[in-house]
């Protein structure tokens, strides 16, 4: 059987529950395909972090003026 050419094969010593807990949450039929989602699942949020502190610091410099409607922000 030919090899995908981006993956390899490591042995890892983990946590049965946690892969079992993980299986369930992320609806994976295989203990391989639930490393695979969790791992696409931290990749994609990082991503996104990176993109939210990104837009955050962006903000300030944009000239959007916010109004306090309800008098809670601090001047």
């Amino acid at each position: 059987m030919p090899k995908a050419p981006n993956l390899s094969h490591k042995y890892f010593w983990l946590d049965a529950a946690k892969i079992k807990r993980a299986q369930k949450a992320l609806g994976a039929k295989t203990q391989t395909e639930t490393i695979d989602r969790a791992l696409d699942l931290v990749i994609s949020q990082a991503r996104r972090n990176r993109l939210v502190q990104a837009a955050n610091r962006r903000f300030p410099r944009s000239g959007v003026e916010i109004e306090d409607v309800y008098g809670n922000l601090e001047k």
